[in-house]
């Protein structure tokens, strides 16, 4: 069984994250401190919060190098939603710097329509068609998974595979490198779908 380890810092309801990953047959525990990286096989970092608030608590923690070390080692990481955007150096939501694991930037969405901010509700997510990617396993081109977010990232490292969805213009919904994913949309609000992915992110464990 997969030792998943979901990180709390502070904010927001982690159930949906926990049943959903419990679903899929990981062991589930919550991680607080530093010293409960030891027992566990895959990072999860939920997204719930604003940047500030959350490079805050993980500074005060010392959660923050940890996490940093986590994925320089190449070890499995999962970002949902804030969990993609603090691995860039800062973002327009606040002043802290983020955690700079990944060149790029994070903006507040710009219109000259009438879209409505946040970007809320079912979204297609769309990738290279050429792209052999395994976590995608039985997950189609085109399928929509659920977004509420305010800020998205752009101009990230072209060497990584990146997933687009378009919300007045087109925005990174997903990065990819190494063992780590990071997704602004959120799979475990995302029904059959964010299901599958989770469960081929597990699947890679092996």
């Amino acid at each position: 069984m997969k030792r998943v380890g979901v990180l709390d810092y502070g904010t927001g309801n982690l159930r949906s994250v926990i049943k959903a990953f419990e679903f899929t047959g990981a062991e589930v525990s919550i991680i607080r401190s530093p010293v409960e990286f030891a027992v566990i096989d895959a990072l999860i970092f939920p997204g719930q919060g604003t940047f500030d608030q959350c490079m805050g608590s993980l500074a005060e923690s010392g959660l923050d190098k940890f996490i940093i070390k986590w994925i320089e080692a190449d070890k499995p990481y999962f970002g949902i939603c804030l969990g993609l955007q603090v691995l860039f150096s800062s973002s327009e939501e606040g002043e802290r710097s983020g955690l700079g694991l990944v060149r790029g930037k994070v903006k507040r969405f710009a219109f000259d329509t009438g879209l409505k901010i946040p970007h809320m509700g079912w979204n297609s997510i769309y990738w290279n068609d050429d792209l052999e990617d395994d976590i995608m396993n039985e997950i189609d081109n085109g399928d929509q998974f659920y977004f509420v977010h305010s800020y998205h990232v752009c101009d990230t490292e072209s060497s990584m595979t990146t997933y687009l969805t378009s919300y007045g213009y087109d925005f990174i919904s997903g990065i990819r490198f190494g063992n780590s994913i990071a997704t602004q949309f959120h799979p475990e609000k995302s029904q059959e779908k964010g299901l599958k992915l989770y469960r081929n992110f597990l699947e890679k464990l092996a």
